[in-house]
């Protein structure tokens, strides 16, 4: 029994110590485990370019314990490649070794990750374990994009449409690259603004930023931008904005030169800040009834050209030429007198015109490309017919002297010789006529219209009298004389009349009889009276004769030369006797035509004694004196005598009311006291005495004084004539108005000739002060004109005056409507509602009181566009629909006319084009609403996860039937930042090498785009499943043999 129970007892001892042994072994076991569940490695990231030391793994959680006085498992590397840990066993630490050295993901060292085992060996049952450590390098952003060329380069026409993509030269690896991984990889572009090129940014766009396509967003213009400097910049898509990086290049976009612009007529002359040509109007003439061959080709000024305003269009053969027609015209019938070469705008005449018919044409000329572009030009061309007499009349002398008799009748020819024997011939030509037949010119004189006139008709024309003449009052007239063909006037020539002198003049004495006193101690031979009598008459009518006809009882003789009467020879005198002489004077003219006067001279004789009054030599006297005579000058020697030699005192009795004249009282010198002036006084008649102081001692003597001209007075204009004229635009040779100057000034001095002292090119005056047009005015180019005109004397330094007139110009309708642009380009979008104003188009009409109208004139463009005839305001009658055209580019070129309805002058024409943009009808449209995919938790970057794909209705090649895709980042970021969908395939790709939790579902939002205006878009959504890795395939081997 004790037996038994000591077995029983050993049993159960050895039971316990082996649960014990079993329960050591146990625990042994579970040294260098893991003290963690999940997966085995352990996975942990850190920043590329971490410091020396950074703590990977904090505690590796081993079950065991490798350090103190009995540890139970020992730890270390394995697969440590480069040494980038170090292992701390104690506290189951690893740390980053990075001494002398940097963590760098990128390139060269590309460091992604590192892989390294933790050995565990179990001290007490001798097991061992290796736990992987994975450690993923984290990018950081410490790359800037680099693009791979200095600069990029793209040449583009400028008719590209907007929408258009012009350059894709930023994709694959010929844009900018970024070493860096993920967003920090990955290169968005924009563009900058330029501050060189202002317009460039806004002109460009790169709306897809990843893709880095540049898209025209601007009509191009080569006219006035032939080089854009585009600033494109490249960005990383650092989740942190601040950390992005940027680098810039320059993108030059050379603009090609297209056909998009018609001719243009030359010279241009631009309109203030536009690339538009003011209106153009060629001019020429054309002499009516010429023969065609004596004047084709017509001279056209400027010569008629017009270029393609697109002068660099390459290559050149691609330059279109340019024809010319003749579009409108007035009269309607120009076809039949005009032609215009299609190719060289040479004008040739088809046959004569007569003036009476047709005074002048406005045609409307035409100038297009010979490609069919429909944008032509026009001008104006302004033929003039000219009068068959053309040509100015002309004298065949340049001076005529002529003589008329001054006793000659109303009616007389003046003669062309002194003898009077034959007519003063004025011959006037016109080569415009035969010489033989009577050029009907009207002649007119400038002066002495009212004493002569000019027959008004034949080839040679006689001067005839109107009015007698005095020689005695004016002896020579001076006269210039024109000739006019009322088209053109002659040069102006001299005509000098001569008044000769006819024995109209009898002598005659100043006295009708005289009273002398002689004493008886007077000797023979001493005059007693000197006679004088004055003939007006010149040459032998005015030389006179003295005689005594009865009387002188033989006592006293005359002198037949100086009328001086002396005590004849022998004589001796008898106190108390009285003498009556009767003397005669008489002319020297022929006996038949000569003329005389008789005095009577009473002579009483006296004793002798000493109270004889003084005698002066003569008792007429005259004398010329010059009106410009200075003040003091001595004009005659009065000096008496007296018989006695009693002093003498000298007096002006009589004909100087006004004190002119100074008589010195003791010599006798007459002088000029005042000045003179020939226009207000020209004659004085003075009555001058000499006494020696007794009662009846005093005698007298007359002084005849004529003051003669000097050119003292310049040329007044009649001011009670008109000085606001006014006269009718477009009309040559148009009479304006008259002017009319006097001079008071005798002879030459007092001839006044006429000039104008400004716009003589438009205007002419003639002698006679009747003013013309001389061109053709234009009032649209001025309509008021200040015209000075000059009156000048006939003296060798003539003097001058000026009058100002006032001249309005008057309108006519000259002119046709101009619009302000020679060609309109609207774009129009499609689908507009019918009645939708698109244009307002304007001309302007410069003549006065113009009303100008508007219409369509290709009846083609009716069926789509209305035209207000009062506005200018262009509409639709119908929708546009951009896909209805055939052609790539959707336009309409049609003519618009303006025209004054209250006028005659041809319409002004400008060309609209209208483009038609497409409005993007459709947007793109997913084949499925929901897409799904499958990933690898560790796949590549790149890695194809499914496709997605929409398709837009739009029509085909267009902006807007053009898919592009791309991710929408906003409602799944995450998402967004590790996939991405290619832009144009469509492809759903990993953005990043992926590191995720197998069995994790993501969703992404992708775009489907197109480029039309306005963009339309659609969505769709993708989902991504990250696969276990149990049932993901995996190759065994990484090659095979």
């Amino acid at each position: 029994m004790l037996q038994r129970f000591c077995l029983w007892k050993w049993l159960a001892v050895g039971i316990a110590v082996a649960t014990i042994l079993a329960g050591c072994l146990a625990q042994n076991d579970e040294d260098c485990k893991l003290a963690r569940t999940g997966p085995p490695a352990t996975i942990v990231p850190i920043d590329e370019e971490s410091r020396n030391g950074t703590i990977l793994v904090d505690n590796m959680l081993i079950k065991g314990t490798a350090g103190g006085p009995d540890p139970t498992i020992e730890l270390s590397l394995k697969d440590n490649v480069d040494y980038w840990v170090i292992l701390d066993p104690i506290r189951q630490t690893l740390y980053l070794n990075s001494t002398g050295r940097v963590l760098d993901r990128d390139p060269p060292m590309s460091i992604q990750s590192i892989v390294v085992q933790v050995q565990c060996v179990n001290k007490k049952v001798g097991t061992i374990i290796n736990h992987e450590v994975r450690i993923v390098v984290r990018d950081r952003n410490d790359n800037s994009p680099q693009f791979q060329q200095q600069r990029y380069y793209v040449a583009v026409n400028e008719l590209t449409p907007v929408g258009t993509t012009i350059f894709t030269g930023f994709s694959g690896n010929s844009g900018a690259t970024d070493i860096d991984d993920g967003p920090n990889g990955q290169i968005e572009y924009v563009i900058q603004y330029n501050p060189n090129d202002k317009t460039s940014n806004r002109t460009f766009d790169i709306p897809l930023t990843l893709s880095g396509a540049v898209v025209l967003r601007e009509r191009l213009n080569y006219e006035e931008k032939t080089r854009y400097f585009v600033i494109v910049q490249a960005n990383d898509r650092a989740q942190n904005l601040n950390e992005r990086r940027t680098s810039t290049t320059t993108l030059t976009v050379d603009v090609l030169d297209g056909d998009d612009l018609g001719p243009m007529f030359l010279p241009c002359v631009l309109v203030n800040n536009t690339r538009d040509c003011r209106p153009l109007t060629y001019q020429a003439s054309l002499p009516e009834l010429t023969d065609p061959a004596l004047v084709n080709p017509i001279s056209v000024t400027p010569p008629i050209q017009a270029i393609d305003q697109d002068r660099n269009i390459q290559p050149p053969s691609d330059r279109p030429g340019i024809l010319y027609s003749i579009l409108v015209g007035t009269p309607e019938d120009y076809p039949q007198y005009f032609h215009m070469n299609l190719t060289t705008a040479v004008l040739t005449l088809l046959k004569p015109i007569n003036r009476d018919l047709h005074q002048k044409f406005d045609l409307v000329i035409k100038a297009e490309q010979d490609n069919g572009h429909p944008l032509p030009a026009f001008a104006n061309l302004h033929i003039e017919v000219l009068d068959e007499n053309n040509q100015a009349p002309y004298f065949t002398r340049s001076t005529y002297e002529g003589f008329i008799l001054e006793s000659s009748p109303v009616g007389t020819t003046i003669s062309a010789n002194k003898n009077l024997t034959s007519p003063l011939q004025i011959v006037v030509l016109d080569n415009d006529v035969e010489e033989t037949k009577d050029p009907q010119l009207h002649l007119f004189l400038n002066d002495y219209n009212t004493f002569f006139t000019v027959t008004q008709s034949g080839i040679t024309r006689y001067l005839t009298l109107l009015q007698p003449v005095d020689r005695e009052v004016q002896h020579l007239y001076t006269f210039s004389m024109t000739a006019s063909d009322g088209v053109q006037e002659s040069v102006p020539v001299t005509v000098n009349i001569l008044v000769i002198d006819a024995n109209d003049n009898s002598p005659t004495f100043s006295n009708i009889s005289y009273n002398v006193k002689i004493y008886t101690d007077m000797k023979p031979g001493e005059g007693i009276i000197k006679l004088t009598a004055v003939d007006a008459d010149e040459g032998p009518n005015g030389q006179i004769v003295y005689e005594i006809l009865a009387g002188d009882q033989g006592d006293f003789n005359i002198n037949d030369r100086t009328g001086l009467i002396t005590i004849a020879p022998g004589v001796v005198l008898s106190v108390g006797r009285s003498y009556a002489l009767t003397v005669k004077a008489s002319d020297s003219a022929p006996p038949a035509q000569r003329r005389s006067s008789i005095t009577t001279v009473y002579i009483e004789v006296l004793p002798p004694n000493n109270q004889s009054p003084p005698r002066f030599p003569q008792l007429m006297y005259s004398l010329e004196v010059s009106e410009a005579m200075r003040i003091g000058a001595i004009l005659l020697n009065l000096q008496a005598f007296d018989r006695e030699g009693d002093p003498i005192r000298y007096f002006i009795q009589n004909g100087d009311p006004q004190q002119v004249f100074n008589l010195s009282q003791s010599s006798g010198l007459l002088a000029l006291g005042k000045p003179l002036d020939r226009e207000s006084t020209d004659r004085y008649i003075l009555i001058v005495t000499a006494s020696d102081g007794r009662p009846d001692g005093t005698s007298t003597a007359t002084v005849n004084i004529v003051v003669t001209d000097v050119n003292d007075n310049g040329p007044v204009f009649d001011m009670f004539l008109p000085k606001n004229l006014s006269v009718q635009e477009e009309e040559a040779n148009a009479f304006v108005g008259q002017v009319r100057a006097t001079d008071p000034d005798a002879g030459v001095n007092g001839q006044v000739h006429y000039s104008l002292a400004n716009f003589n090119n438009l205007f002419r005056i003639t002698s006679n002060g009747s003013i013309y047009t001389a061109v053709k005015l234009n009032r649209e180019v001025r309509d008021y004109y200040e015209l000075i005109v000059e009156a000048t004397d006939g003296a060798v330094d003539p003097r001058r005056s000026t009058l100002t007139l006032a001249i309005k110009v008057l309108d006519i309708d000259d002119n046709s409507p101009v619009f302000t642009n020679a060609s309109y380009t609207v774009c129009v979008p499609e689908n507009l509602p019918p009645g939708t104003v698109f244009l307002q188009i304007e001309a302007k009409d410069v003549d006065l009181g113009s009303d100008v109208n508007y219409r369509i004139r290709s009846q083609e463009a009716l069926e789509y566009f209305a035209l207000n005839k009062y506005t200018g305001e262009l509409s639709l009658v119908k929708s546009l629909d951009y896909e209805s055209f055939s052609d790539t580019e959707a336009t309409f070129t049609f003519l618009v006319e303006a025209f004054d309805s209250k006028g005659t002058m041809p319409p002004g024409l400008a060309t609209v084009t209208v483009r038609v943009k497409d409005m993007n009808d459709y947007s793109p449209v997913f084949s499925k609403k929901l897409y799904r995919g499958m990933v690898a938790p560790d796949a590549v970057k790149g890695t194809v996860i499914t496709t997605v794909s929409a398709e837009d209705q739009d029509p085909p090649g267009t902006p807007a039937s053009r898919v592009r895709y791309k991710v929408d980042v906003v409602q799944f970021p995450y998402s967004a930042s590790i996939f991405d969908v290619e832009e144009n395939s469509g492809r759903v790709v990993t953005r990043v090498n992926l590191n995720e939790k197998p069995s994790t579902v993501f969703k992404l939002v992708v775009i489907a785009y197109d480029d039309g205006d306005p963009v339309k878009f659609n969505t769709t959504t993708v989902e991504i499943a990250v696969l276990q890795p149990s049932v993901i395939p995996r190759f065994t081997q990484d090659e095979y043999r």
